[in-house]
């Protein structure tokens, strides 16, 4: 009975955690979709413009991202080494995830607020669906950190997950406008 019970857990849990992400990834599409974009820039954070502005913090947010993947690789004993991970690869994760999604939420204030949902290309088009999935896929991976019961891959799922989507926002945005334009620093 207790591996019913124990199973049973696990499945509501898994719902929860898909549940909360794709509704998170729905409201913001719909969000998107339904706001009439404003076109232009609450604060550029004395950047000379909003897309300079987006692809610098973007670009910051990935490079965290290199941080998460390496502390999250240590801590589960994935890194060709024999030495165990130190105390302070945990608190680093932590902060490195947390000051990444810090980050990311100014460009997004602004695609959201001032683009909206925009189809306007095949790159465009992919930037505005994996944004919307990369918060659902955060919400859920924030969600299934503080749930008991699910399986143990979960987790390790939703954090690559989070990785790969705002790899491809990064790609789809920041990289896309730095070979346009350059590196500027401004």
């Amino acid at each position: 009975m207790s591996l019913t019970v124990e199973s049973d857990a696990s499945r509501v849990g898994a719902l929860a955690v898909l549940a909360t992400g794709s509704g998170v990834a729905v409201v913001l599409g719909a969000y998107a979709g339904l706001h009439e974009p404003a076109g232009r820039p609450l604060l550029t954070f004395g950047f000379s413009g909003m897309l300079q502005m987006k692809a610098w913090f973007t670009t910051a947010a990935a490079a965290l991202l290199v941080v998460q993947l390496v502390t999250a690789l240590w801590m589960w004993g994935r890194l060709p080494t024999s030495n165990p991970a130190p105390d302070w690869t945990a608190p680093l994760h932590r902060w490195s995830g947390a000051s990444a999604f810090v980050l990311t939420l100014p460009p997004a204030l602004h695609c959201l607020w001032a683009l909206g949902f925009a189809a306007d290309s095949p790159r465009v088009l992919l930037h505005s669906v994996v944004g919307c999935l990369f918060y659902g896929a955060y919400a859920a991976k924030m969600l299934g950190l503080r749930l008991r019961g699910l399986p143990g891959w979960a987790v390790p799922l939703l954090g690559g997950l989070v990785l790969t989507l705002l790899t491809l926002i990064w790609l789809t945005s920041a990289l896309w406008f730095f070979s346009r334009s350059g590196l500027p620093l401004t």
